[in-house]
């Protein structure tokens, strides 16, 4: 545990990123692509260069693909690769999670997945927030050997989920780590703090970086119709990951 009793994860998707949540103060990394989906799996490439760059340990999401957390055979065969390839290329932790087609731990999958990534920690994802039963849900990750799970409380943001976090912890009785994360901005951390009685949080203390790019074709985009602008670049900042760091350090 951090020295001034709070652990701070950010969720980055770039070497920038993870560099200034360092700098900022974060304890931890959790490194993914794409976070507009909430997070894929990311690049060996990517893994590498972040850990030439950062000391802190860095958590590897393992999500195939965005969407819901019922997953095919063949998506399970490369879950289990990425695994093996973030092990070998230097992940100091795993984050991933999988959900039955009727809204429970699929606990098979799980201990399978924990197997391969074996001796290092795990935490379960969001996908958590997505469960028919919260309660049973967080007894079946206690059981399986899950080192933490991320949640919003199950509602959408950790602020609107804090209730549910509150008695999370509560039934929890250190078994396992509570971290609440979505939404959590300097503005809700000291209410989902004081709220939620946690030791850790997630956030993602981003902002938006305009594009070095002078010539500019604005009649093409990338991906579908809704996704933001190909010249803004969101990146984790520097001075909200130390505003969040040193509010939870005062907290007390």
């Amino acid at each position: 545990m951090a020295d001034q009793g709070f652990l701070m994860e950010v969720c980055v998707d770039s070497v920038e990123s993870a560099v200034n949540a360092e700098r900022g103060g974060a304890g931890r990394i959790e490194l993914c692509a794409s976070l507009l989906e909430g997070g894929i799996t990311p690049t060996i490439g990517l893994l590498q260069v972040v850990k030439q760059y950062v000391q802190i340990p860095v958590y590897v999401m393992i999500r195939p693909r965005g969407g819901d957390f019922l997953y095919s055979d063949r998506e399970v065969e490369v879950m289990k690769a990425d695994i093996r390839l973030a092990k070998i290329h230097g992940a100091d932790g795993l984050v991933f999670g999988a959900l039955t087609e009727d809204g429970r731990i699929d606990a098979e999958l799980c201990m399978d997945l924990l197997a391969v990534s074996r001796p290092l920690p795990v935490t379960f994802h969001r996908a958590f927030d997505m469960v028919y039963d919260p309660l049973l849900a967080m007894e079946t990750l206690i059981s399986l050997g899950f080192e933490r799970v991320l949640t919003s409380g199950c509602d959408s943001s950790a602020l609107e989920g804090l209730p549910l976090i509150k008695r999370l912890v509560e039934q929890a009785k250190g078994r396992i780590i509570v971290m609440p994360g979505g939404g959590i901005t300097e503005r809700n951390l000291h209410r989902i703090l004081e709220g939620a009685g946690v030791q850790e949080f997630h956030c993602s203390a981003r902002s938006t970086k305009e594009s070095l790019m002078k010539y500019r074709n604005n009649s093409v985009t990338m991906g579908a119709a809704l996704t933001t602008s190909e010249y803004a670049i969101k990146v984790a900042d520097v001075t909200k990951v130390r505003t969040l760091n040193a509010m939870a350090k005062n907290f007390l």
